[in-house]
């Protein structure tokens, strides 16, 4: 009699059995050098071998606690069994039949499903990418198919893609434009409304008024005829540039605006979205409903798939104004249909149970450590922002990198956004007892600055 294959022993704490990267990551490394595009930035010689719900574990064996999600990609966890069965059973179905150009079930069933959680009452229509850059490009052609208008305004911080399109979007990093050109012309970008960052006073409510006020009061009056803007592109809580959650009544005198000279309102739900916060899209938290949601990254648990999600008389294009050969991979949409279903059943609820405990933790490691300046986040969405001096509030991006880099050798993953600021963006699945590992890690690495 067979025996069975032995399970891999996955550990409730991280496991380091020497210097990293060991060998047989270092070799990978040193081929992916030889190879691979020189434009890839990595915080740290990570080689990924397999995954199983919190951990990433090398092939030397080392077993790291996950609090990345492959960049708030894996909601449900590295291969969640239930996602892995509902992506096995269709590949054996149907892999590809392109959706744009032919019809099936799971593609019109994912349709469904997310027409019927964007937030409205209005009927819906959905138009599947494979990414969030796509997602974002298709928002902005149709914004500019519909209303006929050719300009745009997005915010400092923002980042929306990396193709040309969303790239003249995107306000994040100028290392991300440079060389490049000239970008889509019509963009103009305005102040994100960073509390901690940029308000000169301390009255947030009244920032929040201030930053939309600039584009009706200044921006429409001096350089940009609302007339001729299509659509108001923004995150609901910036991404890329820091984790940055707006003043409370940003996003509704936002909308009030966009409503008031006929501008489209795009939420990017890319890396906000799909439970992340504790609600589907994180516009919710705010009451808003906005013209368009794209989304992607968390959607289908790590297979490439993204959407734009808008109502149905403004998603009425002429057929062949719009469409790709892969958005809609049935594969990606058989797990991202499961992916929802879990989100639906338990995951928001624990994304807000252990953002919640995070989120105090955090705040209770900056009563400690001068270095954390802010703490800030919704859910599962957390940031903080590395200083050198609390009082000046003088970025510190290098003890930033080190603090990940520290945390990377004691076997916790995270990422860098914004100029100073780490990402805390977990899959969704994180238990208390991870957030307490990850908060003792942490912990650890600052007491030893």
């Amino acid at each position: 009699m067979k025996k069975k294959p032995a399970k891999v022993p996955w550990a409730k704490k991280p496991r380091i059995r020497g210097p990293l990267p060991g060998p047989k990551a270092a070799a990978i490394l040193k081929r992916d050098a030889a190879v691979m595009s020189t434009s890839y930035t990595r915080s740290y010689p990570l080689a990924a071998h397999r995954g199983r719900g919190m951990w990433i574990e090398d092939p030397d064996g080392n077993r790291f606690l996950d609090f990345t999600a492959g960049i708030a990609v894996t909601a449900s966890g590295h291969c969640h069994p239930s996602v892995v069965r509902a992506a096995q059973e269709q590949a054996a179905k149907l892999i590809h039949m392109s959706g744009t150009d032919f019809y099936y079930d799971v593609q019109v069933r994912l349709a469904e499903k997310l027409a019927s959680l964007a937030p409205g009452a209005s009927k819906k229509r959905v138009f599947f990418t494979n990414s969030g850059t796509e997602s974002v490009e298709a928002a902005f052609k149709l914004a500019r198919y519909k209303t006929g208008r050719e300009r745009m305004i997005a915010f400092f911080g923002a980042f929306h893609g990396r193709t040309f399109g969303s790239l003249s979007l995107t306000g994040s990093k100028v290392r991300q434009k440079k060389k490049f050109g000239a970008l889509v012309p019509g963009v103009t970008h305005v102040e994100y409304p960073y509390f901690y960052r940029l308000c000169k006073h301390d009255d947030l409510l009244r920032y929040g008024e201030e930053c939309v006020d600039f584009i009706e009061n200044t921006l429409f009056k001096r350089t940009v005829p609302p007339e001729d803007v299509a659509a108001v592109i923004v995150e609901p809580i910036q991404g890329e540039g820091g984790y940055v959650v707006p003043p409370p009544n940003f996003h509704q005198r936002l909308r009030a605006l966009t409503k008031k000279y006929g501008i489209l309102m795009i939420a990017d739900e890319v890396q906000s979205g799909m439970g992340r916060t504790g609600k589907m899209f994180a516009i919710e938290h705010w009451n808003v409903e906005p013209d368009m949601i794209t989304v992607a990254k968390g959607i289908a648990s790590g297979f490439p798939l993204g959407a734009l999600i808008a109502p149905a008389d403004l998603m009425d294009w002429e057929p062949g104004a719009h469409a790709n050969t892969f958005g809609g991979n049935p594969v990606a949409c058989a797990a991202a249909l499961e992916t929802i279903r879990l989100l639906e059943t338990k995951l928001m609820k624990n994304a807000e149970r252990s953002g919640e405990l995070l989120l105090s933790g955090l705040e209770g490691l900056s009563r400690r450590y001068a270095e954390i300046g802010d703490v800030r986040g919704i859910g599962l969405m957390v940031g903080i922002e590395i200083v050198k001096d609390r009082g000046t509030r003088e970025i510190a991006p290098q003890l930033r990198d080190r603090v990940i880099d520290e945390c990377f050798k004691r076997g916790l993953l995270l990422l860098p956004c914004g100029d100073n600021s780490i990402r805390f963006s977990p899959p969704l699945i994180a238990s208390p007892g991870d957030v307490g590992t990850a908060l003792e890690i942490l912990g650890d690495v600052f007491e030893s600055l």
